[in-house]
């Protein structure tokens, strides 16, 4: 019994009219031409009464526009709403305790990277526990050709959007000449795979565990990186294996968060 009305609740508990209007906004975040009231109700298989009752009410609230006689699109107070809470940092609110665990159980630090006008930054860093670790202090900037973030961010973005980035980007210190046959194939190798998983090259002893963060559209908004180090002493840590499972999880839940999904085990604000 309690499992049948736990399949209830779904149906239960759902908003058509709320469903309604919601189906309107994505249909018009889609034409960014516009389209009209009927276009609308053959597009949602909605009748022509519904769709007009659920625009005049968005159009009141300001959420579409009616650009013409029949013509509606969608408006910039969605863009301007979401504004008033910066995506990114709720996002990073929302990975710092999954990144905080994951040092806690694994024993080796993380940290989130993203590119601002080429330049690969790290925005969130949590050090491992314990007297040994590797901590990429936030605010550092890397190299681009020669990192396991910087390949990660370039291989999930379009053609164009790669050219930019290798254009615009200014060398750090250590970074060496742009062999760009070699980073193109290393670029597209990481694609295929959907990660980086290889020895640093910038230090020894540590191989960089490197995970795409997608935002809705599928480009790498940021990349996750486990620095792992390689304990050779008596002390029991966790492989190299399960730290890249763990932080493998951490970017499939971001990337979730991104487009708007629950977190599986914990609850958001």
């Amino acid at each position: 019994m309690a499992q049948q009305k736990k399949l209830e609740d779904p149906v239960k508990y759902r908003a058509p009219a709320l469903e309604k209007g919601l189906d309107i906004i994505e249909l018009l975040a889609a034409h960014e031409s516009g389209m009209t009231q009927s276009a609308i109700a053959k597009s949602l298989d909605k009748s022509q009464g519904e769709i007009y009752r659920m625009l005049s009410t968005l159009v009141r609230r300001g959420y579409v526009s009616r650009v013409a006689k029949d013509q509606y699109s969608l408006s910039l107070k969605l863009f301007s709403t979401a504004q008033q809470h910066a995506p990114i940092e709720r996002v990073l609110e929302v990975a710092q305790p999954l990144m905080r665990q994951f040092a806690r159980s694994i024993r080796q630090s993380c940290h989130i990277v993203m590119e601002n006008d080429a330049a690969i930054v790290v925005i969130l860093s949590v050090e491992a526990p314990g007297n040994w670790g590797l901590m990429i202090r936030t605010g550092a900037v890397l190299g681009l050709w020669n990192s396991g973030a910087g390949r990660v961010l370039a291989a999930f973005r379009s053609e164009a959007e790669r050219e930019e980035l290798i254009s615009g980007h200014a060398p750090v210190s250590g970074e060496p000449p742009l062999d760009r046959d070699k980073f193109l194939t290393e670029v597209a190798e990481v694609k295929r795979r959907g990660h980086y998983n290889k020895k640093s090259e910038t230090l020894y002893g540590v191989t960089n565990l490197t995970y795409p963060i997608f935002d809705p559209s599928g480009n790498a908004i940021a990349a996750l990186t486990c620095p792992y180090l390689e304990r050779v002493d008596g002390h029991k840590a966790a492989s190299r294996k399960d730290a890249a499972r763990e932080i493998s999880k951490i970017a499939e839940e971001l990337s979730a968060y991104f487009r708007g999904e629950h977190l599986t085990g914990m609850e958001t604000k």
